[in-house]
């Protein structure tokens, strides 16, 4: 009988034992990079399918993000007019930066010099990090790459005003591309994305500023208006939560900020318009 209870906990230890050989097995550069790159295409399709899944607060704040927009469409000129005043004093580097760091030849090159280094060092924090940073490019980019042939708003260095608009091109047709802006898109979804790594308010305050200047650089260099801009940085943030929302359940490494209850909220009426972060 003994020899009987020996042979059968043997057949129950060797299945479990072969499952953990396996398991690890599995475990290697080429798995993981095929996982994550997976979980790239998951988490585009699903920031594009959010809209079908909204309920009254993400339509109120859709609502609040065109009021805003329209709001800010009608003072696009003055303040055009108005960044006149100073724009001579802004330091070259920060302009040379606010170009080159939201293109999306640059872009990438960040993004997946993260994503990279997390795959190489096995760390899947860094890994996550790097699955964020180049799906909300991706969903980003090409959200805004379509826009621009559909709406074809006049840029400001075009010398057309803001309500000046020549539709639906399948080709780019250049000076009509304003918006939304696809720099400041990019460099605030990297920002966004990257500050969810700290606990520090701070911290996530300066690299939303840091991600702030490609944006602003912009439309003092005549490319985009503001509302094109603040558009594009608040949608940004909508896409980067969406997707990491995804992310969730496809990776067990959490952010820092998972166990605090941090919120966007949007505001707008008659005198007032804004993002505001709850920590």
């Amino acid at each position: 009988m003994k020899i009987l209870k020996y042979f059968i906990a043997l057949l129950t230890i060797l299945p479990l034992a072969a499952q953990d050989l396996q398991s690890e097995k599995k475990k290697t550069l080429w798995n993981d990079f095929t996982y994550d790159v997976g979980n790239i295409f998951g988490g585009v399709g699903y920031s594009y399918s959010r809209p079908f899944h909204w309920k009254g607060n993400d339509w109120a704040n859709f609502g609040y993000l065109a009021g805003g927009t329209l709001l800010l469409f009608t003072v696009d000129e003055e303040v055009n007019h108005w960044k006149n005043g100073f724009q001579e004093d802004i330091p070259d580097f920060v302009i040379d930066y606010g170009h080159e760091y939201g293109s999306p030849e640059n872009n990438y090159m960040l993004t997946g010099g993260v994503y990279l280094a997390g795959l190489f060092t096995k760390n899947e924090k860094l890994r996550r990090t790097g699955v964020l940073l180049i799906a909300s490019a991706t969903a980003g980019g090409f959200l805004q790459q379509v826009s621009k042939r559909i709406i074809g708003r006049a840029r400001p260095k075009s010398g057309a005003g803001s309500a000046t608009f020549d539709p639906f091109h399948l080709d780019r047709v250049y000076d009509y591309d304003s918006f939304p802006s696809g720099h400041a898109m990019l460099a605030f979804s990297n920002a966004y994305a990257i500050a969810k790594q700290f606990k520090s308010p701070w911290v996530k305050a300066g690299l939303y500023t840091v991600g702030s200047i490609p944006g602003l650089v912009r439309v003092v260099d005549d490319f985009h208006w503001v509302s094109d801009v603040v558009f594009s940085t608040v949608l940004s943030i909508f896409i980067v939560e969406s997707i990491d929302r995804y992310l969730d359940s496809k990776y067990n490494e959490k952010y820092n900020d998972q166990s605090k209850n941090i919120s966007w909220n949007l505001s707008f009426g008659p005198s007032t318009m804004g993002v505001s972060l709850q920590f």
